[in-house]
Protein backbone atom coordinates (compact mmCIF):
# COMPACT_ATOMS: atom_id res chain seq x y z
CA UNK A 1 0.00 0.00 0.00
CA UNK A 2 3.27 2.21 0.56
CA UNK A 3 4.12 2.18 -3.17
CA UNK A 4 0.67 2.42 -4.32
CA UNK A 5 0.53 6.14 -2.13
CA UNK A 6 4.01 6.92 -3.17
CA UNK A 7 3.48 5.95 -6.80
CA UNK A 8 -0.37 8.12 -7.21
CA UNK A 9 1.34 10.95 -5.16
CA UNK A 10 3.96 11.48 -8.21
CA UNK A 11 0.98 11.07 -10.54
CA UNK A 12 -1.09 13.25 -8.77
CA UNK A 13 2.14 16.09 -8.85
CA UNK A 14 1.93 19.67 -9.98
CA UNK A 15 5.84 19.45 -10.27
CA UNK A 16 8.60 21.20 -10.52
CA UNK A 17 12.05 23.10 -10.55
CA UNK A 18 14.94 23.35 -9.20
CA UNK A 19 17.54 26.43 -7.60
CA UNK A 20 16.36 29.96 -8.34
CA UNK A 21 18.59 32.39 -7.68
CA UNK A 22 17.16 35.63 -5.65
CA UNK A 23 13.71 36.35 -4.51
CA UNK A 24 10.97 37.66 -6.54
CA UNK A 25 9.80 41.55 -5.98
CA UNK A 26 7.73 41.99 -3.51
CA UNK A 27 3.99 42.27 -4.31
CA UNK A 28 2.90 45.73 -4.68
CA UNK A 29 -0.83 44.62 -4.74
CA UNK A 30 -3.22 45.19 -1.24
CA UNK A 31 -3.37 41.78 0.99
CA UNK A 32 -6.60 40.84 1.59
CA UNK A 33 -5.62 38.82 4.02
CA UNK A 34 -5.10 41.19 6.73
CA UNK A 35 -6.81 40.56 10.15
CA UNK A 36 -8.08 37.09 8.28
CA UNK A 37 -5.39 34.66 9.55
CA UNK A 38 -5.89 30.55 8.83
CA UNK A 39 -7.71 29.55 11.59
CA UNK A 40 -6.75 26.12 13.24
CA UNK A 41 -8.95 23.06 11.20
CA UNK A 42 -9.87 19.47 11.50
CA UNK A 43 -8.30 17.38 8.43
CA UNK A 44 -9.54 14.33 7.15
CA UNK A 45 -6.78 11.24 6.86
CA UNK A 46 -6.43 9.70 3.31
CA UNK A 47 -7.82 7.15 2.67
CA UNK A 48 -9.26 4.66 0.00
CA UNK A 49 -12.43 6.76 -0.63
CA UNK A 50 -10.01 9.91 -1.37
CA UNK A 51 -7.42 7.80 -3.15
CA UNK A 52 -10.05 6.30 -5.62
CA UNK A 53 -11.91 9.42 -6.62
CA UNK A 54 -8.42 11.52 -6.66
CA UNK A 55 -7.46 8.62 -9.19
CA UNK A 56 -10.61 8.70 -11.19
CA UNK A 57 -10.12 12.72 -11.59
CA UNK A 58 -6.36 12.26 -12.66
CA UNK A 59 -6.74 9.36 -14.91
CA UNK A 60 -10.22 10.97 -16.72
CA UNK A 61 -8.37 14.57 -16.62
CA UNK A 62 -5.27 13.14 -18.25
CA UNK A 63 -7.45 11.16 -21.01
CA UNK A 64 -8.73 14.33 -21.69
CA UNK A 65 -5.65 16.72 -22.49
CA UNK A 66 -3.22 14.00 -24.13
CA UNK A 67 -2.11 15.11 -27.25
CA UNK A 68 -2.46 12.33 -29.48
CA UNK A 69 0.59 14.34 -31.62
CA UNK A 70 2.89 15.13 -29.31
CA UNK A 71 4.14 15.41 -25.54
CA UNK A 72 1.31 16.23 -22.92
CA UNK A 73 1.93 16.65 -19.19
CA UNK A 74 -1.05 17.69 -16.29
CA UNK A 75 -0.71 17.84 -12.56
CA UNK A 76 -4.06 16.38 -11.26
CA UNK A 77 -3.01 18.17 -7.97
CA UNK A 78 -2.72 21.14 -8.94
CA UNK A 79 -6.03 21.53 -11.37
CA UNK A 80 -7.56 20.30 -8.63
CA UNK A 81 -6.20 22.50 -5.59
CA UNK A 82 -7.37 25.69 -7.86
CA UNK A 83 -10.65 24.30 -8.84
CA UNK A 84 -11.61 23.08 -5.28
CA UNK A 85 -10.30 27.02 -4.32
CA UNK A 86 -12.83 28.59 -6.87
CA UNK A 87 -15.36 25.48 -5.91
CA UNK A 88 -15.45 27.53 -2.22
CA UNK A 89 -17.42 30.36 -4.22
CA UNK A 90 -19.69 28.40 -6.13
CA UNK A 91 -23.39 27.52 -4.95
CA UNK A 92 -26.48 25.44 -6.26
CA UNK A 93 -26.61 23.76 -9.32
CA UNK A 94 -22.94 24.88 -10.30
CA UNK A 95 -21.28 23.66 -6.77
CA UNK A 96 -23.12 20.55 -7.41
CA UNK A 97 -21.70 20.23 -10.70
CA UNK A 98 -18.11 20.82 -9.75
CA UNK A 99 -18.21 18.61 -6.66
CA UNK A 100 -19.48 15.58 -9.13
CA UNK A 101 -16.27 15.99 -11.23
CA UNK A 102 -13.58 17.04 -8.53
CA UNK A 103 -14.44 14.32 -5.40
CA UNK A 104 -17.31 12.50 -7.12
CA UNK A 105 -19.39 11.74 -4.32
CA UNK A 106 -17.25 13.53 -1.73
CA UNK A 107 -19.25 16.81 -1.11
CA UNK A 108 -16.58 20.06 -0.80
CA UNK A 109 -16.58 20.52 2.72
CA UNK A 110 -15.15 16.86 3.09
CA UNK A 111 -12.67 17.49 0.17
CA UNK A 112 -11.35 20.34 1.44
CA UNK A 113 -10.73 18.57 4.72
CA UNK A 114 -9.07 15.55 2.07
CA UNK A 115 -6.99 17.95 0.50
CA UNK A 116 -5.95 20.07 3.65
CA UNK A 117 -4.60 17.03 5.00
CA UNK A 118 -2.58 15.53 1.88
CA UNK A 119 -1.12 18.55 1.20
CA UNK A 120 0.26 18.31 4.86
CA UNK A 121 1.55 14.75 4.37
CA UNK A 122 3.10 15.69 1.16
CA UNK A 123 5.05 18.60 2.02
CA UNK A 124 6.07 17.35 5.77
CA UNK A 125 9.78 17.28 6.24
CA UNK A 126 12.71 19.65 6.38
CA UNK A 127 13.77 20.06 2.88
CA UNK A 128 10.77 18.69 1.27
CA UNK A 129 10.72 17.47 -2.31
CA UNK A 130 7.61 19.30 -2.94
CA UNK A 131 5.87 22.66 -2.33
CA UNK A 132 2.50 23.96 -3.30
CA UNK A 133 1.36 27.39 -2.91
CA UNK A 134 -1.92 29.03 -3.54
CA UNK A 135 -3.17 32.81 -4.39
CA UNK A 136 -6.44 34.65 -4.68
CA UNK A 137 -5.97 38.23 -7.11
CA UNK A 138 -9.03 40.39 -6.96
CA UNK A 139 -9.99 43.19 -9.25
CA UNK A 140 -9.79 46.72 -6.80
CA UNK A 141 -13.26 47.41 -7.28
CA UNK A 142 -14.73 43.93 -6.56
CA UNK A 143 -16.13 43.22 -3.00
CA UNK A 144 -15.54 39.99 -1.65
CA UNK A 145 -17.17 37.74 0.62
CA UNK A 146 -15.16 37.09 4.14
CA UNK A 147 -16.30 33.69 4.40
CA UNK A 148 -15.06 33.01 0.80
CA UNK A 149 -11.45 34.16 1.70
CA UNK A 150 -11.40 32.58 5.29
CA UNK A 151 -12.12 28.88 3.90
CA UNK A 152 -9.19 29.54 1.34
CA UNK A 153 -6.59 30.68 4.00
CA UNK A 154 -7.76 27.83 6.28
CA UNK A 155 -7.31 24.82 3.62
CA UNK A 156 -5.61 26.10 1.18
CA UNK A 157 -3.09 28.85 2.95
CA UNK A 158 -4.18 30.63 0.39
CA UNK A 159 -2.72 34.29 -0.39
CA UNK A 160 -5.55 36.79 -1.43
CA UNK A 161 -4.44 40.27 -3.41
CA UNK A 162 -6.76 43.33 -4.06
CA UNK A 163 -4.95 45.36 -7.47
CA UNK A 164 -5.83 47.51 -10.02
CA UNK A 165 -5.28 44.76 -12.70
CA UNK A 166 -2.47 46.93 -14.44
CA UNK A 167 0.45 46.61 -15.75
CA UNK A 168 2.21 46.01 -11.86
CA UNK A 169 -0.69 43.54 -11.23
CA UNK A 170 0.84 41.62 -14.05
CA UNK A 171 4.26 41.72 -13.19
CA UNK A 172 3.56 41.13 -9.57
CA UNK A 173 1.53 37.96 -10.86
CA UNK A 174 3.70 36.39 -12.58
CA UNK A 175 6.60 37.50 -10.48
CA UNK A 176 4.62 35.43 -7.72
CA UNK A 177 4.74 32.33 -9.81
CA UNK A 178 8.22 32.03 -10.98
CA UNK A 179 9.23 32.46 -7.63
CA UNK A 180 7.01 29.66 -6.04
CA UNK A 181 7.76 27.17 -9.36
CA UNK A 182 11.63 28.02 -8.49
CA UNK A 183 11.99 30.12 -11.69
CA UNK A 184 10.62 26.50 -13.91
CA UNK A 185 7.50 28.39 -15.12
CA UNK A 186 8.41 32.43 -16.10
CA UNK A 187 5.00 33.52 -16.37
CA UNK A 188 1.48 32.52 -16.06
CA UNK A 189 -0.44 35.80 -17.79
CA UNK A 190 0.79 37.55 -20.96
CA UNK A 191 -1.41 40.31 -20.59
CA UNK A 192 -4.34 41.35 -17.93
CA UNK A 193 -7.71 41.41 -20.18
CA UNK A 194 -9.85 44.05 -19.12
CA UNK A 195 -13.07 41.74 -18.66
CA UNK A 196 -11.00 39.53 -15.70
CA UNK A 197 -12.35 40.36 -12.52
CA UNK A 198 -10.29 37.29 -10.38
CA UNK A 199 -7.75 34.85 -10.87
CA UNK A 200 -6.80 31.71 -8.60
CA UNK A 201 -3.44 30.64 -8.85
CA UNK A 202 -1.87 27.77 -7.74
CA UNK A 203 1.87 26.99 -7.93
CA UNK A 204 3.60 23.14 -7.50
CA UNK A 205 7.10 22.55 -7.63
CA UNK A 206 8.90 19.02 -6.93
CA UNK A 207 12.63 18.49 -6.45
CA UNK A 208 14.03 15.50 -6.13
CA UNK A 209 17.17 13.30 -6.85
CA UNK A 210 16.85 9.42 -7.05
CA UNK A 211 17.47 7.23 -4.10
CA UNK A 212 20.22 5.55 -6.51
CA UNK A 213 21.39 7.43 -9.25
CA UNK A 214 22.12 6.57 -12.77
CA UNK A 215 26.14 6.15 -13.21
CA UNK A 216 28.04 8.29 -15.73
CA UNK A 217 28.97 5.25 -17.50
CA UNK A 218 25.38 3.60 -17.43
CA UNK A 219 23.99 6.39 -19.99
CA UNK A 220 24.54 5.37 -23.58
CA UNK A 221 23.14 6.33 -27.17
CA UNK A 222 20.33 4.73 -28.97
CA UNK A 223 16.99 4.81 -30.52
CA UNK A 224 13.85 6.13 -29.38
CA UNK A 225 10.81 5.27 -31.78
CA UNK A 226 8.35 8.28 -32.04
CA UNK A 227 4.75 7.61 -31.85
CA UNK A 228 4.59 8.19 -35.89
CA UNK A 229 7.53 6.04 -36.59
CA UNK A 230 10.02 8.17 -36.59
CA UNK A 231 13.55 7.01 -35.52
CA UNK A 232 15.43 9.76 -32.89
CA UNK A 233 18.62 9.39 -31.10
CA UNK A 234 18.33 9.86 -27.69
CA UNK A 235 20.59 9.01 -24.29
CA UNK A 236 19.13 6.38 -22.35
CA UNK A 237 19.64 6.08 -18.34
CA UNK A 238 20.33 2.68 -17.47
CA UNK A 239 20.21 0.36 -14.14
CA UNK A 240 18.89 -2.22 -12.43
CA UNK A 241 15.14 -1.71 -10.40
CA UNK A 242 13.78 -3.42 -7.57
CA UNK A 243 10.12 -2.98 -8.67
CA UNK A 244 8.35 -4.58 -11.49
CA UNK A 245 5.00 -3.27 -12.79
CA UNK A 246 2.67 -6.10 -15.31
CA UNK A 247 -0.78 -5.38 -15.72
CA UNK A 248 -3.08 -6.27 -18.20
CA UNK A 249 0.04 -6.60 -20.70
CA UNK A 250 1.41 -3.51 -19.86
CA UNK A 251 5.09 -3.63 -18.05
CA UNK A 252 6.52 -0.79 -16.58
CA UNK A 253 8.51 -0.52 -13.03
CA UNK A 254 8.59 2.16 -10.06
CA UNK A 255 12.09 4.07 -9.48
CA UNK A 256 12.21 5.35 -6.20
CA UNK A 257 13.28 9.54 -5.17
CA UNK A 258 15.29 9.79 -2.06
CA UNK A 259 13.84 9.70 1.29
CA UNK A 260 12.04 7.11 -0.31
CA UNK A 261 8.70 9.57 -0.18
CA UNK A 262 7.81 10.03 -3.83
CA UNK A 263 8.30 7.81 -6.74
CA UNK A 264 8.99 7.54 -10.55
CA UNK A 265 6.39 5.13 -12.46
CA UNK A 266 6.65 4.14 -16.27
CA UNK A 267 4.23 1.89 -18.02
CA UNK A 268 4.99 0.93 -21.59
CA UNK A 269 1.91 -0.41 -23.73
CA UNK A 270 1.39 -3.72 -24.32
CA UNK A 271 2.71 -5.23 -27.71
CA UNK A 272 0.17 -3.92 -30.61
CA UNK A 273 -1.50 -1.23 -28.85
CA UNK A 274 -1.14 2.45 -29.83
CA UNK A 275 -0.09 4.74 -26.64
CA UNK A 276 -3.18 6.68 -27.81
CA UNK A 277 -5.41 3.84 -27.23
CA UNK A 278 -3.89 3.00 -24.38
CA UNK A 279 -4.21 5.85 -22.28
CA UNK A 280 -7.69 6.10 -23.61
CA UNK A 281 -8.49 2.76 -22.57
CA UNK A 282 -6.48 3.35 -18.67
CA UNK A 283 -9.04 4.22 -15.87
CA UNK A 284 -8.26 5.19 -12.63
CA UNK A 285 -8.94 2.25 -10.98
CA UNK A 286 -6.92 0.03 -13.80
CA UNK A 287 -4.08 2.57 -12.96
CA UNK A 288 -4.39 1.80 -8.93
CA UNK A 289 -4.36 -1.82 -10.05
CA UNK A 290 -1.02 -1.70 -12.01
CA UNK A 291 0.90 0.19 -8.91
CA UNK A 292 -0.97 -2.74 -6.22
CA UNK A 293 0.21 -5.24 -8.64
CA UNK A 294 3.61 -4.37 -8.16
CA UNK A 295 6.22 -7.06 -8.27
CA UNK A 296 9.16 -7.11 -5.90
CA UNK A 297 11.39 -8.41 -8.98
CA UNK A 298 14.75 -6.78 -10.43
CA UNK A 299 14.21 -4.99 -13.94
CA UNK A 300 16.74 -3.86 -15.76
CA UNK A 301 15.28 -0.53 -17.20
CA UNK A 302 16.55 2.14 -19.68
CA UNK A 303 14.93 5.21 -19.38
CA UNK A 304 15.70 8.29 -21.82
CA UNK A 305 16.83 11.48 -20.64
CA UNK A 306 14.07 14.14 -21.23
CA UNK A 307 12.84 17.54 -20.35
CA UNK A 308 10.20 19.96 -21.87
CA UNK A 309 7.35 22.74 -21.14
CA UNK A 310 3.53 22.38 -22.13
CA UNK A 311 0.62 23.96 -21.53
CA UNK A 312 -3.08 23.53 -22.04
CA UNK A 313 -6.26 25.24 -21.79
CA UNK A 314 -8.50 23.03 -19.49
CA UNK A 315 -12.58 24.41 -20.74
CA UNK A 316 -13.01 21.89 -22.91
CA UNK A 317 -11.87 18.75 -20.99
CA UNK A 318 -13.65 20.15 -17.50
CA UNK A 319 -16.84 20.79 -19.87
CA UNK A 320 -16.56 17.05 -20.98
CA UNK A 321 -16.04 15.74 -17.94
CA UNK A 322 -19.31 17.46 -16.54
CA UNK A 323 -19.22 21.00 -14.88
CA UNK A 324 -20.64 23.10 -17.87
CA UNK A 325 -22.12 25.30 -15.67
CA UNK A 326 -19.39 27.20 -14.13
CA UNK A 327 -18.28 28.56 -17.36
CA UNK A 328 -21.70 29.67 -18.47
CA UNK A 329 -22.54 33.32 -18.23
CA UNK A 330 -26.14 34.24 -16.46
CA UNK A 331 -26.00 30.70 -15.34
CA UNK A 332 -22.97 30.40 -12.96
CA UNK A 333 -23.51 30.66 -9.87
CA UNK A 334 -20.59 31.97 -7.42
CA UNK A 335 -22.65 33.90 -5.05
CA UNK A 336 -20.46 32.46 -2.29
CA UNK A 337 -17.30 34.18 -3.63
CA UNK A 338 -18.88 37.66 -4.05
CA UNK A 339 -22.54 37.92 -2.53
CA UNK A 340 -23.90 39.33 -5.55
CA UNK A 341 -24.00 36.68 -8.33
CA UNK A 342 -22.56 37.29 -12.37
CA UNK A 343 -19.23 35.53 -11.80
CA UNK A 344 -18.55 32.48 -13.68
CA UNK A 345 -15.36 30.80 -14.81
CA UNK A 346 -13.70 31.84 -18.36
CA UNK A 347 -10.69 30.24 -18.51
CA UNK A 348 -8.16 27.18 -17.00
CA UNK A 349 -4.91 27.65 -17.90
CA UNK A 350 -2.72 24.95 -17.02
CA UNK A 351 1.25 25.16 -17.85
CA UNK A 352 3.89 22.53 -16.88
CA UNK A 353 7.51 21.56 -16.86
CA UNK A 354 9.28 18.36 -16.40
CA UNK A 355 12.95 17.55 -16.46
CA UNK A 356 14.49 13.95 -15.92
CA UNK A 357 18.41 13.10 -16.00
CA UNK A 358 20.80 11.00 -14.31
CA UNK A 359 20.41 12.91 -11.00
CA UNK A 360 16.78 13.28 -10.55
CA UNK A 361 13.63 14.79 -11.99
CA UNK A 362 12.51 18.69 -11.58
CA UNK A 363 8.75 19.18 -12.31
CA UNK A 364 6.14 22.39 -11.45
CA UNK A 365 2.81 23.12 -13.10
CA UNK A 366 0.78 26.32 -12.46
CA UNK A 367 -2.84 26.34 -12.92
CA UNK A 368 -4.83 29.78 -13.71
CA UNK A 369 -8.28 30.27 -12.63
CA UNK A 370 -9.89 33.10 -14.49
CA UNK A 371 -13.09 34.41 -13.66
CA UNK A 372 -15.40 37.37 -15.21
CA UNK A 373 -18.72 38.97 -14.75
CA UNK A 374 -21.88 39.13 -16.73
CA UNK A 375 -23.32 41.62 -14.13
CA UNK A 376 -22.70 44.87 -16.72
CA UNK A 377 -23.67 48.36 -15.77
CA UNK A 378 -26.74 49.53 -18.47
CA UNK A 379 -25.16 50.77 -21.74
CA UNK A 380 -25.54 54.48 -21.71
CA UNK A 381 -25.17 56.08 -25.01
CA UNK A 382 -24.71 59.89 -26.90
CA UNK A 383 -25.42 61.09 -30.00
CA UNK A 384 -23.79 64.47 -30.38
CA UNK A 385 -26.59 65.29 -33.12
CA UNK A 386 -27.30 68.94 -31.50
CA UNK A 387 -24.48 71.75 -30.42
CA UNK A 388 -22.26 70.65 -27.72
CA UNK A 389 -19.51 71.89 -25.66
CA UNK A 390 -15.85 70.10 -26.39
CA UNK A 391 -12.32 70.00 -24.37
CA UNK A 392 -8.70 69.21 -24.60
CA UNK A 393 -7.79 68.87 -21.22
CA UNK A 394 -4.54 67.91 -18.88
CA UNK A 395 -5.46 64.60 -17.43
CA UNK A 396 -3.51 65.24 -14.36
CA UNK A 397 -5.17 68.69 -13.44
CA UNK A 398 -8.15 68.48 -15.33
CA UNK A 399 -8.04 71.73 -16.29
CA UNK A 400 -8.86 72.40 -20.05
CA UNK A 401 -6.09 73.20 -22.94
CA UNK A 402 -8.76 73.52 -25.28
CA UNK A 403 -12.49 74.18 -24.26
CA UNK A 404 -14.81 75.26 -26.95
CA UNK A 405 -18.44 74.62 -28.75
CA UNK A 406 -19.78 73.26 -32.37
CA UNK A 407 -22.86 74.81 -32.93
CA UNK A 408 -22.84 73.72 -36.29
CA UNK A 409 -20.98 71.75 -39.07
CA UNK A 410 -18.43 73.80 -40.69
CA UNK A 411 -18.89 74.22 -44.40
CA UNK A 412 -16.19 72.16 -45.34
CA UNK A 413 -17.43 69.30 -44.11
CA UNK A 414 -21.02 69.08 -45.22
Amino acid sequence: MEALYKALVFFLLAAALINVAGCAPKVQAADLMEGIGAKPVMGKDVDAEFIRSTADFSLKLFQQTADPGGNSLVSPLSVLLALAMTANGADGQTLAEMEKVLGGDIPLGRLNEYLYSFVQDLTRGKDPQLSIANSIWFREQLQIERDFLQVNADYYGAAAYRSPFDSQTLADINNWVKQKTKGLIDQVLDSIDPAALVYLINAIVFNARWEKAFAPESIREDTFTAYDGRKQSAAFLCSEEATYLDHDGATGFLKPYADGKYSFLALLPPPGITIGDYIAGLSGPDFMAAIEGALPTPVEVALPKFSYAWEIQLKDALLALGMPLAFTPDRADFTRLDGKGGLYIHEVLHKTFIQVDEKGTKAAAVTKVEMRTTSCQETKRVTLDQPFVYAIIDNASKLPVFLGALLEIPADDQ
